[in-house]
């Protein structure tokens, strides 16, 4: 059995997210990948069973850098409106830096491996925001919402934001970058919308 080698792994593993990035899933081929990876065929298959592992494997480190980033300095604890500020402000910085990892993690969602990635998912942010939510509706600070509801008011903007941003212009082809006090205007309407 041959020992595993960190850069080869690495590299596997970028150049297939950056493929199916590029490409979609059907563009994610084993002879292709070890080519733009450097690596024989056969390699890919000491570290990952088959595509379909590749990609869960991939989406299940990408998923655990996004929650690690998004509670930063975050506790279930705070009040609402900082709760929520400090998220946002983590996700955004995370999706603005890797643009290409967070359209990995939409495409997973979009997927048939959807299910099967969510099997695999950390179940800490899903805690950590069931007891935010649960502190915040307790305390009077947080209306009482169905969850789909409510992800859709407290982090629908947040994203939309970022993908004007990223792509540079908002609705009707505007110029767009987003600051932070274009951030923070929004958020509190969302705040506001969310508040008893």
């Amino acid at each position: 059995m041959r020992a595993r080698d960190e850069n080869k792994e690495q590299a596997i593993r970028d150049n297939a997210l950056e493929m199916v990035v590029d490409k979609g899933f059907d563009g994610l081929s084993m002879q292709k990948l070890a080519k733009k990876a450097g690596v024989s065929p056969a390699t890919i298959y000491i570290y990952f069973k088959d595509r379909e592992d590749l990609i869960l494997q991939i989406y299940l480190r990408e998923s655990v850098r996004l929650f690690d980033a998004t509670l930063k300095n975050f506790d279930p604890g705070m009040s609402f409106e900082e709760g929520l500020r400090i998220q946002w402000i983590n996700r955004a910085k995370y999706c603005i830096k890797y643009p290409k990892q967070m359209h990995f993690l939409e495409q997973i969602r979009h997927s048939p491996l959807y299910q099967k990635a969510l099997a695999l998912t950390d179940p800490r942010l899903q805690r950590s925001m069931e007891t935010f939510v649960t502190n915040a509706i307790k305390r009077k600070q947080l209306v009482k919402v169905p969850v789909e509801v409510y992800w859709s008011i407290a982090f629908a903007p947040l994203y939309t934001l970022v993908n004007f941003h990223r792509v540079g212009t908002s609705v009707g082809g505007h110029k767009f970058v987003l600051t932070d006090k274009i951030m923070m205007e929004t958020l509190r309407l969302v705040v506001k919308s969310l508040t008893p």
